[in-house]
């Protein structure tokens, strides 16, 4: 499952940098979890979640990015601007970048600002 979720983290890499962002860091892990992409758009720093699910039995992708999970992606985001002060007093936000349905009919949708670090 990891070579998929690698895979779906570079197509969303992709697709977010032809959107204009750039890449700061991949897979920054803490020890309260990873951050699958950092991104900036502009001024503001961007912690991008990228989710993928085969079937919607369980939910759709974006749906799995609980409060829990929102939670750990808040600590591991204070964490990593703790560690690069210059971007400390930066604009944030969290994005979710998911992926829906089998293989051969894929839906990708972007969810800017998915939720808030408040």
């Amino acid at each position: 499952m990891r070579a998929a979720g690698n895979s779906f983290e570079q197509r969303a890499c992709t697709e977010l940098e032809r959107a204009g962002l750039q890449l700061l860091a991949r897979n920054y892990t803490t020890r309260h979890g990873e951050l699958d992409l950092i991104m900036r758009e502009g001024d503001t720093v961007v912690f991008v979640e990228v989710r993928y699910r085969k079937s919607a039995s369980h939910g759709d992708a974006a749906s799995s990015v609980t409060a829990v999970k929102q939670g750990k992606l808040i600590l591991a985001a204070q964490h990593w601007l703790a560690a690069h002060p210059q971007h400390a007093r930066s604009a944030c936000r969290f994005d979710v970048v998911s992926y829906d349905g089998p293989p051969d009919a894929i839906r990708q949708a972007w969810l800017r600002s998915a939720f808030d670090a408040a």
